[in-house]
């Protein structure tokens, strides 16, 4: 019987851009993805294109001294373990055949050219895996040097992928040549665009989207400027990016131009992207656009894995965490069940969605994760990991929210660290912090023995907890557990009362 390949523990992606070249190396373990190291060069293969569709030799000499650099990484690794793809430069270029044998012995390993849906589906799932699956549809809009990807998708699949042909370098070659910008070179390159916009502006607003999301360098550069110059606190606006027009056009010339956020590299192909995700903005109706760090080499490596799947990346996170710090996951499934069953009865009068219940199971699963590097202080340890590793579509927020309730499950309770947090905010985190200590406590034994709880009673800043008749007395030790419980949350202003 034919036998699969063990997957390779450790994998690459090569994405050889239109404008820059990417390369991340990742390592596989328990069935979950940890990068490992990411290398960026600016090659500016689109710009090499000459009048007759060649790759001229300067171009292709940058290009291959940074593929030399990357095949020094990967040059080890085996054969089916690295994908490495050419996008739309390489989709265009007449010599793309003789550039791509060089280029493959440049690395080490094979070279592909994908059409620009593949491309777009590619994109689309490595955004996918790094945020969190809300099930609601995404706008994804990835710009690139040589063309501009848009896709709508649920969760890890694409339903809509269209790939146009405009991009930061090809759009500022055409229309801002030395970087020359002018109102009228302007106002045409948005007709230009907008041009290659119109077949699918109809379909993509009739199908919509609860999400718009922006991928690639142009998206970055865009959001960090917009951050630096105060246009915008959170992600690309549309306001932000008529800012960002008018001030281009104001100075004249990308040599004048003076930006916080604007690095020398982004500088030459700046107009050129602004323009088209500016166009994408006002034909799509887009107000703000949230920006990930996912793009085509991260969903090189999932698609390389064969790791499409419909579950919750985070869920998927949290287990590949508990195996990798050897959490014991007997334990972490009791405490969460009963802090689950604690939060069923209370979540009315406390205002707790399933947000909070996730949160709260996800608290459960690592809350003794910090038990890998000591028992002393170990709520401490955990709480650090949590929110300084990389997790999988988790945004910082999340991270330190879980984070916080792993450091607040035990000894004093910590108010000061809830203080921090915006009002509303706090006292739900507060909750949930209650709700993990007490399920906590109540598996002290570490059995599966099922704590004979018969009824809670919430109130805004309490919890009455009945038990079974005589269940206490049989359990002397949970009952001193909760009675210095008790005296812990008085800190907090919560009052824990025990029948």
């Amino acid at each position: 019987m034919f036998r699969r390949r063990k997957p390779p523990e450790t994998v690459a992606a090569v994405d050889l851009g239109s404008n820059s070249f990417h390369m991340i190396v990742a390592r596989v373990r328990d069935g979950e993805v940890h990068m490992l190291d990411r290398l960026r060069e600016s090659v500016r293969l689109a710009s090499g294109l000459d009048n007759r569709g060649f790759i001229g030799p300067e171009a292709v000499t940058r290009a291959l001294d940074c593929l030399h650099q990357f095949g020094q990484r990967v040059r080890d690794l085996p054969l089916g373990s690295v994908r490495a793809v050419g996008t739309n430069t390489l989709r265009k270029a007449r010599n793309a055949d003789e550039f791509l044998e060089l280029a493959t012995r440049a690395l080490g390993h094979p070279i592909e050219v994908i059409g620009g849906r593949e491309e777009a589906r590619l994109i689309y799932l490595g955004v996918a895996h790094s945020l969190a699956d809300d099930g609601g549809r995404r706008l994804v809009v990835d710009i690139g040097g040589g063309s501009t990807e848009l896709i709508l998708g649920e969760r890890f699949e694409p339903s809509h992928t269209e790939s146009l042909h405009m991009g930061c370098v090809s759009m500022g070659r055409l229309y801002f040549p030395k970087g020359i910008i002018t109102e009228t070179a302007w106002r045409a390159a948005e007709i230009g665009a907008r041009l290659e916009l119109q077949p699918i502006e109809e379909t993509y607003r009739r199908v919509g989207w609860q999400e718009a999301l922006g991928a690639s360098g142009t998206m970055l550069a865009v959001d960090k400027i917009m951050r630096e110059q105060g246009w915008s606190r959170e992600g690309i606006t549309l306001e932000g990016l008529h800012l960002l027009r008018q001030t281009l056009i104001k100075a004249g010339d990308m040599a004048k131009v003076e930006l916080k956020g604007l690095s020398e590299e982004r500088r030459p192909v700046l107009p050129g992207g602004v323009v088209v995700l500016l166009s994408v903005f006002e034909a799509l109706g887009i107000g703000q656009m949230r920006v990930s760090d996912g793009a085509l080499r991260e969903g090189l490596v999932y698609d390389l894995l064969g790791r499409i799947s419909h579950e919750d990346v985070r869920t998927r996170t949290i287990d590949g965490i508990m195996k990798r710090f050897q959490v014991e996951p007997d334990h972490a499934r009791r405490v969460e069940q009963t802090a689950l069953k604690l939060l069923d009865p209370v979540a009315e009068t406390w205002g707790l969605d399933q947000d909070h219940a996730d949160t709260l199971t996800w608290a459960a699963r690592l809350h003794e994760l910090g038990l890998s590097i000591s028992h002393s202080q170990f709520h401490k340890h955990g709480a650090y990991l949590v929110e300084n590793a990389d997790l999988s579509g988790f945004t910082l927020e999340g991270q330190r929210r879980i984070a916080l309730l792993v450091r607040a499950h035990r000894r004093k309770f910590p108010v000061k660290l809830f203080d921090d947090l915006p009002i509303l905010e706090r006292r739900s985190m507060m909750y949930l912090a209650v709700l993990l200590r007490l399920a906590v406590l109540l598996h002290r034994s570490r059995t599966d023995a099922v704590p004979a709880l018969e009824g809670l009673k919430a109130k805004d800043q309490g919890l009455k907890l009945r038990f079974a008749p005589g269940w206490l007395d049989a359990n002397p030790l949970t009952r001193a557990d909760l009675e210095r419980e008790s005296g812990h949350l008085k800190a907090a202003h919560f009052k824990l009362k025990v029948e």
